[in-house]
């Protein structure tokens, strides 16, 4: 990365193997700037030590020719006159700047991250000056910050790994192979992974022999998972579809629930051709009179549109009419939190105008049951306006960390008729344009968009999927993911007044059954089917 940014910079070793980077500047910077970058370096190379730059007065470093403490010396790897080239001249701002706009997804990573630190602190002070309450449940609210990395995913990007539960590197490298196969990746996109450096660790772990042993390996891997008789099924293809309860308290038992088909009226299934239109007249209706409907209730439309489209996509992904999953399973497809779904869904029905509505309620495992149609009085205008070009999605995960607002913008940007400018923008978005601008602004520099003769267009060579694995998004997906799936089991067992006793560690949460980890899908369309699939299943 280093040389690609034009980044001239200076290496050592160390006797153990570990080595140094010096990249000496033109311009002072300051330490805290400085900090962001390493931060930032450390997401693409988690063997990086941040520690020698997260404060000024310590983290001190041999430099070469400084004996070690071990035997031996810091040995210096470049040249000696290149070495005295580079610390001469030294690098200019343009190859900063050029550095800085390469990690701008990282550096984007690392403010999230101290604005959450700073938001949970600040709550932390709060709640230590406010009287306790007993029993209040805790919201679970997903925060990249705050969040542990997996088991799994630490042994694929560092190569550490428990030896109590893996006694050799052989179970290691099979417990991630086997978690990447229970997830449906393929064995392409685990070698590009191993390719390009997002899983150093595996790649360690195998050493020299990755050509001779991977294929092998991955097809026991796949025949395990394919054949292992167990109940906690990462994603189940058989069985019953139940979801996961609103946010309510805990109701009382009642006698058993109607399944899901059962509960709704007995009009035979529509048919996909039908659902698809039906979802492509719905959009018509949004973008034509909805969308402006819904601006009548003020900020909160901001998280109402994001929903309803939400629903219209897991409308066309699964091709029918009827949503039986529950509030968690749209939490997860637009990163929200539960409770939150749960409010914008009364609302939005309150407000939808016949578009949405609840035709019975969620008893035990079954969640409330919706019924999406066209109202008459949207017939005519449905017929009379244009399809839109491309296909609704509901919330990138991309969007799970830029928010809301970029999400509407990027949309408008991407399905309008023409290249639209930021006034064009404000007025089919309805938001208000120094709010949109700030927004357009953070794309740009993400490379999502490019501004041309004053238009804004898509920019096609950004890979939305690789951009949200540098975001941190996937990550946070499989977060929130992991902990619904307990909260999920949790509900179960408390329906079942059941609870089993002695219960190991690994029974409780196993990491190779009960974290997922969304494979690297490059197609939009069959990116959002396997993540409504994944929540259906788990929330």
């Amino acid at each position: 990365m280093l040389d690609s940014t034009g980044v001239s910079y200076v290496e050592d070793r160390s006797p153990s193997g570990g080595r140094h980077l010096y990249v000496p500047l033109q311009q002072p910077i300051p330490a805290a700037e400085a900090r962001q970058l390493i931060e930032a370096l450390r997401y693409l190379t988690p063997s990086i030590d941040p520690s020698p730059h997260r404060n000024v007065t310590d983290g001190c470093i041999r430099v070469p020719g400084s004996a070690h403490k071990r035997g031996g010396h810091q040995m210096l790897v470049t040249p000696l006159t290149d070495a005295h080239r580079i610390l001469t001249h030294r690098n200019p701002p343009a190859a900063l700047t050029a550095l800085r706009e390469t990690l701008a997804p990282e550096l984007h990573r690392v403010e999230r991250e101290q604005q959450n630190r700073q938001t949970r602190a600040a709550a932390a002070t709060l709640a230590l000056r406010a009287p306790a309450a007993p029993d209040e449940p805790n919201s679970g609210s997903v925060g990249a910050g705050g969040r542990k990395d997996s088991v799994l995913r630490t042994v694929a990007r560092t190569g550490i790994y428990d030896t109590s539960r893996y006694t050799s590197d052989s179970e290691a490298r099979m417990a991630v192979l086997n978690h990447f196969a229970a997830c449906h990746w393929t064995i392409d996109q685990v070698h590009a992974g191993m390719t390009t450096g997002q899983f150093t660790g595996l790649t360690a772990l195998y050493g020299t022999k990755t050509d001779r042993l991977l294929t092998r390996e991955w097809a026991n891997a796949q025949a395990w998972t394919t054949t292992k008789g167990t109940s906690k099924a990462l994603i189940p293809s058989t069985g019953k579809d139940h979801a996961l309860n609103c946010y309510t308290s805990h109701p009382q038992p009642t006698p058993p629930y109607p399944a899901p088909s059962s509960r709704a009226n007995d009009t035979p299934p529509a048919s996909a051709a039908s659902v698809h239109q039906l979802v492509n007249d719905l959009e018509v209706v949004l973008y034509a009179v909805f969308d402006q409907q819904l601006e009548a209730l003020g900020r909160v439309a901001v998280s109402l549109k994001p929903l309803m489209r939400s629903i219209l996509g897991y409308v066309r992904t699964t091709e029918s009419t009827m949503i039986d999953v529950g509030c968690r399973s749209f939490a997860l497809a637009t990163g929200s939190h539960y409770a939150t779904i749960a409010r914008l869904l009364r609302l939005l029905e309150e407000h939808s105008s016949g578009i949405l509505t609840r035709v019975g309620r969620g008893r035990g495992r079954n969640a409330d049951l919706y019924a999406v149609q066209l109202p008459e009085h949207f017939e005519q205008l449905a017929r009379a306006l244009p399809w839109r070009k491309g296909k609704i999605y509901g919330i990138r995960p991309v969007f799970r960390v830029l928010g809301n607002v970029a999400a509407l913008a990027y949309e408008g940007i991407e399905r309008a008729r023409h290249s639209p400018t930021t006034t064009e923008l404000a007025s089919t978005t309805r938001i208000s344009r120094n709010t949109l601008s700030g927004h357009l602004s953070t794309m740009e520099n993400l490379g999502m968009i490019r501004r041309h003769h004053g238009a804004w267009q898509i920019n096609t060579t950004t890979n939305l999927r690789q951009l949200a694995d540098r975001l941190g998004a996937t990550d946070d997906f499989s977060t929130q993911l992991t902990r619904y799936r307990k909260e999920r089991a949790d509900w179960h067992a408390w329906l079942d007044r059941h609870r089993v006793p002695q219960l190991v560690k690994h029974e409780l949460h196993d990491p190779e059954v009960d974290e997922y980890w969304l494979p690297p899908i490059e197609d939009d369309y069959e990116l959002h089917r396997t993540v409504w699939n994944v929540a259906k299943h788990a929330a």
